[in-house]
């Protein structure tokens, strides 16, 4: 059995676990066009080595991140996604002056 420590809730079945992608920086929801958009949604980089990707702990919808060897499966890290994100991105349409 494969086991993958989340951060909220300890050591866990990976069954219990949803993949959500790699984690990339986000184009602008304000001023990029849409084909970067596309770019950023679509296609992915899938290395060879080490990672950083989105999990979520489907039980309790707990959303962090992990660092994942692709080459080996292994996973070295899991962390919060407060350790890499320390604001909200706005989506609003308007422009701040």
């Amino acid at each position: 059995m494969k086991l993958m420590r989340c951060p909220l809730n300890g050591w866990r079945n990976i069954s219990e676990f949803t993949y959500g992608g790699e984690v990339e920086s986000m184009p602008n929801p304000v001023t990029d066009a849409s084909d970067v958009w596309a770019e950023y949604l679509f296609f992915h980089q899938n290395p060879a080595g080490l990672v950083h990707e989105w999990w979520c702990h489907t039980a309790t919808s707990y959303w962090f991140i992990a660092e994942r060897n692709t080459v080996t499966d292994e996973i070295i890290k899991t962390y919060p996604t407060s350790e890499l994100f320390q604001k909200r991105v706005d989506f609003s349409q308007e422009e701040s002056t």
